[in-house]
């Protein structure tokens, strides 16, 4: 049985830093046997069909082989796109209702404890919010996430030590839905 999966890199492409070509990396996808592969955008989102396999075991060989290839390591997250459909379906906040930049995901390799963000004082930065989800955070910044204050407190690596953790705003969410859809 085969299952859709998308690959969410992690701070590729970013100001001309860990330059990982979108062809070049559907070519090494499919070179790991992959199906179907397909990329969107330039910030290291791709979607492929692959035997139903343990996630982790698909992002540590993408990982190897991006860092074969491309000569840096790189962050990894799979998830099937069952999971990335859920999470589109959870979000706690309007999403129909708002702009897709004011809607962000970020994506954990692992559960999240509540108790992590248990210090951050809401009020101090309405009318920005956040809700966790299923291995997900998700952040509603109504001017953007360039200029959200809690997006810079969430991110900090205090926060997020021992983990993985990779954002995507709206669009791309719910792109990376559409794109693993069986």
């Amino acid at each position: 049985m085969t299952k859709r999966y998308a690959a969410l890199l992690r701070g590729i492409n970013v100001g001309g830093h860990k330059k990982v070509p979108m062809a070049r990396l559907r070519t090494l996808l499919e070179g790991l046997g992959y199906d179907g592969v397909g990329t969107h955008l330039q910030s290291g989102n791709a979607a492929f069909t692959a035997g139903a396999a343990d996630e982790d075991a698909l992002a540590a060989a993408i990982g190897r082989a991006i860092e074969k290839e491309f000569g840096f390591a790189v962050d990894v997250l799979v998830r099937d796109g069952a999971y990335l459909k859920a999470v589109a379906d959870a979000c706690p906040f309007p999403a129909a209702e708002l702009e897709p930049k004011q809607l962000h995901v970020t994506y954990f390799s692992a559960p999240v404890d509540p108790a992590r963000f248990a210090s951050v004082d809401r009020a101090e930065f309405l009318p920005e919010d956040f809700a966790l989800g299923d291995r997900a955070l998700y952040l509603y910044a109504p001017d953007g996430l360039g200029r959200s204050k809690l997006g810079e407190k969430l991110s900090r690596s205090a926060l997020n030590r021992g983990m993985i953790a990779t954002s995507r705003n709206w669009n791309t969410v719910t792109r990376l839905v559409e794109m693993t859809h069986d």
